[in-house]
């Protein structure tokens, strides 16, 4: 089969260029907690040739790449797919949060007396006032006088995985936040150090912009020039989006009247991020700098978006796009197999 598979990979032209064969090369030495120069030690100390192990990388990178332009191609998803799954047992144990905890005990017994255990208390309440104002946890709970704190990272967990003194607490918490939890073993300090799933907040802005590229015939301080005239005449009444039609060198928007939708943080660059994120609601910004050259831009809205539904949907489709892949895979592999002249010798 990889004799078949290499074949069609000639066929197709397939190709691994150097570069990319280094970085997996790179990839794999980092796997296994070494530098390239180390990777390469260790395999001539096994006994291995580095050259060779690095040429059956070349050919299964060749193969990935041969059955995923053959197999995905195969593959699709529909919505309703995805909402059989979601309805499923397993589509919803996979579509619960997970929470990382972090848990500190301290402990109290039945022989201690009542002002031992109020002793107690107020350390940890004193442990969750230093917290709240911003000792970080691990620090707060690590000293051990007068009394000392046990217990640890519980890891990553379902709902239905955490300890159920502390499941009514958890789903409540914003991630960083500490709550204190009493139970028969004593006082404890729950930290949600993470977590996924749940409510996904992104704070999304809706912006306009006129880009004005400098040329060979327009100068960088002609370029700043003009889109200070175009804030000029928009703030004077003109019509923002007729400007960005008759202006705008950004070809994806000027059409749209300079409009770029609902952004997301990251989404642009550096500048105009900063720029986006400071000037208020149906304000026109004074000119600035970016790689692609002099903007102004005006923030028309701005909401907190939820993307849970989004991010689950994707999560399930990406599972559901790797069953079908190695179904299609084994499928595609037989045939190949079948339709070849193999002479055994």
């Amino acid at each position: 089969l990889d004799s078949i598979q290499l074949q069609l990979a000639s066929r197709y032209g397939v190709r691994i260029p150097d570069q990319q064969l280094d970085e997996s090369m790179t990839r794999l030495a980092r796997q296994n907690g070494l530098t390239l120069e180390q990777f390469r030690q260790a395999l001539e100390q096994s006994g291995q040739s580095y050259a060779i192990v690095r040429e059956d990388l070349r050919d299964d990178l060749a193969i990935q790449r041969v059955q995923q332009g053959n197999v995905m191609r195969n593959i699709n998803i529909s919505e309703q797919e995805i909402d059989n799954f979601l309805s499923t047992e397993e589509g919803e144990a996979m579509s619960q949060p997970e929470y990382r905890v972090v848990q500190a005990l301290l402990a109290t017994s039945r022989s201690e007396d009542a002002a031992t255990v109020a002793a107690k208390e107020a350390y940890v309440d004193d442990t969750l006032s230093k917290i709240e104002n911003g000792a970080a946890f691990e620090q707060a709970v690590s000293g051990t006088e007068p009394f000392a704190f046990s217990g640890g990272d519980l890891g990553w967990r379902k709902l239905g995985d955490i300890p159920s003194m502390f499941a009514d607490a958890v789903p409540q918490m914003e991630i960083g936040e500490v709550s204190k939890v009493r139970s028969s073993s004593g006082f404890h300090l729950v930290y949600l150090a993470d977590a996924t799933g749940g409510e996904r907040l992104v704070k999304q802005t809706k912006v306009r912009h006129i880009l004005i590229t400098p040329t060979e015939v327009l100068s960088e301080m002609g370029a700043e020039g003009l889109a200070g005239q175009l804030k000029e005449r928009a703030e004077a009444g003109e019509a923002f989006a007729d400007l960005a039609r008759q202006y705008s060198d950004d070809i994806g928007s000027a059409a749209e009247g300079g409009e770029l939708g609902w952004t997301n943080p990251g989404q642009m660059v550096p500048e105009f991020e900063a720029t986006m994120a400071a000037i208020p609601l149906n304000t026109i910004s004074d000119p600035f700098r970016s790689e692609f050259g002099w903007h102004i831009l005006e923030v028309t809205d701005r909401r907190d978006k939820d993307f849970s539904s989004e991010i689950q949907r994707n999560q399930v489709a990406g599972y559901i796009r790797e069953q079908k892949y190695q179904e299609e895979l084994e499928a595609w592999l037989r045939k190949i197999r079948e339709e070849a002249f193999v002479d055994i010798k």
